[in-house]
């Protein structure tokens, strides 16, 4: 399936799943589970919330991951502090990379933005070197957005 169209289906189904649903842990949950049963080549796919200067783990699918990342520290971190999507082709090229799984590879990380604010992340993971691209980066972005649109803030 040519990728446009996965990530069509993939957030026509993440808006079913969310419904009515307000709840922004419920809706992270369905949708880091939507992201790892419908992505192929992916060994992570989660959110992470931000508490003051730190990201912490929140719903995701995959290995059990870092439970805190340093703000400005990993892609994770970076994509956080420069309130910007990050594609990374190869992780360990990456200065300062947090590696949570040795399998991973490469990594695409998209800020959540609540009025300017960063109140996470969502990352996905790949053991391919240089699995996602631009296509990849738009999808998720659009799920973030649909995230942020169908969630309440986060207490």
């Amino acid at each position: 399936m040519e990728t446009g169209e996965l990530y069509r289906q993939l957030e026509d189904q993440a808006r079913a799943l969310a419904g009515g649903e307000r709840d922004p842990i419920a809706n992270a949950a369905n949708f880091a589970a939507l992201i790892w049963e419908m992505l192929p080549d992916i060994n992570w796919a989660g959110f992470y919330f931000r508490q003051g200067g730190w990201l912490v783990l929140g719903p995701f699918q995959g290995k059990p991951a870092c439970s805190r990342l340093q703000m400005g520290l990993g892609v994770c971190g970076v994509a956080a502090k420069q309130a910007k999507t990050l594609i990374v082709p190869d992780v360990h090229k990456f200065e300062g990379h947090v590696a949570c799984d040795e399998a991973s590879n490469s990594e695409l990380v998209v800020p959540l933005l609540r009025h300017g604010y960063v109140v996470g992340v969502i990352d996905l993971d790949s053991p391919k070197f240089d699995r996602f691209g631009a296509r990849d980066a738009k999808g998720v972005e659009a799920l973030a957005r649909l995230w942020l649109d169908r969630s309440d803030e986060l207490r």
